[in-house]
């Protein structure tokens, strides 16, 4: 139930146009103070785990490791993704709000 509640927010997020994705466009969402949450594919690579969670931390940005790559993909309608960025403060709070319901 959690897990589709994160998924559709995010697909949300997406149709709302407030998420970027992938690798490049998320590391520019946060750098340039537009990210409010970042997601990490819990699949994606212990180096690109450590980048983000670096980065995230010296920018404070919250960051989750959630998900496959693939059903990050899919709530965005996409291919696979290892990473994103909500760009919306009031959806990237919900998402928080879901993740720390079970956490």
């Amino acid at each position: 139930m959690k897990r589709n509640k994160v998924f559709s927010l995010i697909g949300l997020a997406t149709k709302a146009g407030k998420v970027t994705s992938g690798g490049f466009s998320t590391e520019k969402s946060v750098k340039t103070g537009k990210a409010s949450l970042v997601i990490v594919s819990e699949e994606a690579s212990e180096n690109t785990k450590k980048k983000f969670r670096n980065m995230c931390e010296y920018y404070c940005v919250p960051i989750y490791f959630y998900g496959t790559k693939d059903e990050l993909g899919k709530a965005m309608g996409k291919e696979f993704r290892a990473s994103l960025a909500v760009q919306d403060a009031g959806l990237g709070k919900a998402i928080e709000k879901v993740l720390h319901e079970t956490s």
